[in-house]
């Protein structure tokens, strides 16, 4: 019996003097750091791809690391047809044309038409960025520079509602008018100016040309600058007048010298040169500055 009882204590003995496993660790789902603004962004959000739609997009595509929802219609083309404007991407296709086809078009034309995406992106936020405030010491692009907006209360110039002084457009309105008020005054204003403004360069360049204008109407127009008719008839935008005096000067060249060449030929140019040689940067440089809206 007392060998038996020292078998068992040697026992629980050799199990006790065993060494002992590390327990074993537990697995804890790390913290979620807090994210101020000097910390990085997120990976998902750095690899997210860069997105363009169409307000009436029905169909989507992915071009390099792009998506792109397009705005897609059929019509009697012969050929599939797309262009970018301000909304995005527009397609028009054949109506024998299979939709694997038009995507594969896209593709092939898919770094001009990234580039033009991004392009006309930016361009309205640059159109964005120009908006003008209607109040009381704000600023408005005129002619190259900028005026500023100075309401007046004691109606100095309430008989042609606003009148320019040291770069200011005293405004007669007193400091309670509304925005639209305000927009509504200049605007008048604005247009009287163009008249006055254009009227003199035309004046200026038709001797230079050899051409008779008839008659000038302003355009209010968002996409075309001016237009002429072989009776000599001329139209500008009145928004000219934000842009400095060489580019509306191009701009009246342009239309006078359609005058003598009613179409975009190499003889145009040449003629628009004649007056304005310096006539492809004006031209660039009034594509890529957007006109501030009045909206």
């Amino acid at each position: 019996m007392q060998r038996l009882v020292q078998l068992a204590f040697d026992f629980f003995e050799a199990l006790d003097s065993k060494p002992k496993q590390p327990p074993a660790p537990v697995c804890k789902a790390p913290e979620a750091p807090e994210i101020g603004a000097s910390d990085p962004v997120p990976l998902p959000t750095v690899l997210a791809p860069a997105a363009f739609r169409h307000p009436r997009a029905r169909r989507e595509v992915r071009l390099g690391d792009a998506v792109v929802a397009y705005a897609f219609e059929r019509s009697r083309r012969r050929s599939i047809g797309f262009s970018v404007g301000p909304e995005g991407l527009a397609v028009r296709a054949p109506h024998w044309v299979t939709l694997g086809a038009v995507d594969a078009a896209l593709r092939e034309k898919a770094g001009w038409i990234l580039r033009k995406l991004e392009e006309s992106r930016e361009r309205q936020a640059r159109t964005e960025q120009g908006r003008i405030v209607w109040a009381d010491g704000a600023s408005l692009p005129y002619l190259g520079g900028a005026l500023t907006l100075a309401l007046d209360p004691a109606h100095r110039f309430a008989g042609r509602g606003a009148a320019l002084a040291d770069g200011l457009l005293a405004i007669a309105l007193p400091h309670g008018a509304a925005p639209a008020q305000i927009r509504d005054t200049v605007q008048a204003w604005l247009m009287r100016d163009a008249r006055r403004h254009f009227t003199e360069r035309l004046d200026h360049f038709a001797p230079l040309l050899g051409v008779r204008w008839a008659s000038l109407r302003l355009s209010s127009a968002h996409t075309r600058w001016g237009s002429a008719r072989a009776d000599g008839s001329i139209r500008l935008n009145w928004r000219l007048m934000h842009y400095s005096p060489a580019i509306i000067d191009y701009v009246v060249a342009h239309e006078l010298s359609h005058l003598r060449v009613m179409d975009h030929s190499p003889r145009f140019w040449s003629v628009v040169e004649s007056v304005v040689p310096d006539h492809a940067a004006l031209r660039r440089s009034l594509r890529e500055l957007p006109a501030p809206p009045w909206d």
